[in-house]
């Protein structure tokens, strides 16, 4: 995801915020199956080197747990916190799985 509209559609949708990131999911309504994802990583979060890593560590978790546990046709909104860029890449794994079972309820 690219367009800001398609940010701020995901942020009308389910919410489950963890202590690593929060995650934002909506259903397009589209009859696309396919999973779209964002990442937002902001200034407060530290500078460039701090949010690109964070952002490659959210690519790999996305490529990683998506395909089994996302929801076909939806949008996956990953908004980076303070608390996620000294989080080991296990626990935040673990609490990506458990935001996206959150989510699906």
């Amino acid at each position: 995801m690219q367009k800001r509209s398609d940010f701020l559609a995901a942020n009308r949708g389910k919410r489950a915020p963890m202590p690593g990131f929060v995650l934002l999911v909506r259903p397009r309504g589209d009859d696309d199956p396919t999973m779209r994802i964002g990442i937002t990583v902001t200034k407060k979060i530290g500078n460039a080197v701090v949010r690109n890593r964070m952002k490659r560590r959210f690519r790999a978790l996305a490529r990683e747990t998506l395909p089994d546990l996302g929801i076909a046709g939806a949008d996956h909104v990953l908004i980076g916190r303070a608390g996620g860029v000294e989080r080991d890449y296990a626990s935040l794994a673990a609490e990506l799985k458990r935001a996206l079972k959150k989510v699906q309820q």
